[in-house]
């Protein structure tokens, strides 16, 4: 006796219409995934710029109007990365009294010159108050 076991063409075209719907529901998933791992490389960047101010802050003593990225010991190439160039980086404003340091960094994507900057969201900005707590927020918008 012979045994038909063969899949029909419609049993395999449900299969690759299953197949398409997942892709076409994990591929948007997967895009903001890789816009959060880019913002990684920002954390960093700033983080560097952070430790670099309470560094100044301990050998200047007290100031109350931010530094230039140079004056802390920052160069250029020190903030290049894959995604940020040094262009991205900001003290939006800093200060420094009795060895409590406050400060506020922004990282804007699009002022980077790199190709593979992310999209969303537009900003992000590191922020620590006089008591040395930290706080990373993204600013949607352009």
């Amino acid at each position: 006796m012979k045994s038909n076991r063969a899949f029909t063409m419609v049993e395999l075209m449900v299969v690759v219409l299953i197949v398409g719907i997942l892709a076409a529901v994990a591929v948007p998933l997967m895009s903001g995934r890789i816009d959060s791992s880019k913002w990684s490389e920002a954390k960093a960047g700033m983080g560097t710029i952070a430790s670099a101010l309470r560094s100044y802050a301990a050998e200047k003593g007290n100031f109350s109007t931010a530094p230039s990225l140079s004056a802390i010991g920052i160069t250029d190439n020190d903030l290049d990365g894959t995604y940020f160039s040094h262009q991205a980086y900001a003290i939006t404003s800093a200060s420094a009294s009795s060895s409590q340091v406050s400060f506020v960094i922004t990282c804007t994507a699009a002022s980077s010159t790199r190709s593979g900057k992310p999209t969303t969201p537009a900003t992000m900005t590191l922020t620590s108050n006089a008591a040395n707590s930290y706080v990373a927020t993204f600013a949607e918008g352009t």
